[in-house]
């Protein structure tokens, strides 16, 4: 069975491992001044950032259109394939996923199943991945889903961000939650939950956010085989030198670098930082 992947760009994966692993993408988009760009095919991540720097409106985000999702199932279809698995950020801050199923919907004759991440980045690209190369191997189509529910029970992400508003201006955070924050000026913790974000922990400083988000890390390094990824809004030498700091303490973790593109750089606002992990194949 020929077997394809899809995904959506907020798992920010590399053009290069798109390529190797063939997986194929459906682009979100941002309206900044009134214009629209799909993210990292009409703006780069750099471009992103240097245009909403400062105090303007914050941009607009927007998800494929069912159209969108039906022509690239039809275009994989005529390539050849017979069957579709399609992963997407939560559910609970974006509509993608939903409009996946029904275009998934409309055509009878192929197997398309989407899958909710319920979680977004490369911690959703780390699915999509997985997927791709259960589909190279051979896999079934429920072999892959079994896989990727599997891989939900270790799947584990945290996030900080410099200023709470762009997560309360975007909707994706409370008023009260936001506003808490920046009386107390603290670096909450930030995770998903039943498909959303909410705090995890309040911490006083970047630094101590920091270390005990890698402190979580280490415990379940303990315990299992982990790949992790970086993921930052921006910051591409802290990210490095973040990097090279956990490399050092876990040398067992297989480490990755990506980043907050535009869609969810807009709601996370330029600093914020990540890390995310999940059990590795220990054939990997």
């Amino acid at each position: 069975m020929n077997i394809a992947v899809v995904t959506d760009s907020t798992a920010y994966l590399p053009e290069d491992l798109r390529k190797r692993l063939q997986i194929h993408v459906v682009p979100l988009a941002v309206t900044i001044d009134g214009k629209d760009y799909e993210e990292e095919i009409d703006l780069t991540t750099e471009e992103f950032y240097e245009k909403v720097r400062g105090n303007g409106p914050l941009p607009k985000t927007s998800q494929p259109s069912v159209g969108q999702f039906a022509a690239k199932f039809k275009e994989l279809k005529e390539a050849g394939a017979d069957a579709i698995v399609s992963i997407h950020l939560s559910s609970g801050i974006s509509g993608t996923y939903t409009g996946a199923v029904q275009a998934g919907d409309l055509d009878e004759t192929l197997d398309v199943r989407a899958f909710d991440s319920e979680i977004s980045c490369y911690m959703q690209g780390f699915y999509a991945i997985r997927a791709a190369e259960l589909a190279q191997s051979g896999a079934s189509m429920d072999d892959i889903m079994n896989e990727l529910e599997e891989m939900k029970q270790t799947m584990r992400a945290y996030f900080m961000v410099d200023d709470l508003s762009h997560l309360q201006r975007g909707g994706r955070l409370s008023s009260a939650q936001a506003l808490i924050g920046g009386l107390l000026q603290v670096k909450p913790i930030l995770h998903f939950v039943d498909k959303v974000i909410v705090p995890f922990e309040k911490i006083r400083t970047r630094k101590k956010a920091m270390k005990r988000i890698a402190d979580m890390l280490a415990e379940d390094a303990a315990n299992m085989p982990l790949e992790a990824s970086i993921i930052h809004g921006n910051q591409p030498e802290e990210a490095q030198t973040w990097l090279a700091e956990l490399s050092e303490r876990l040398p067992d973790v297989k480490f990755t670098i990506s980043h907050f593109g535009p869609v969810i750089g807009t709601h996370l606002g330029e600093g914020a930082m990540g890390l995310g992990w999940v059990k590795r194949k220990t054939n990997n």
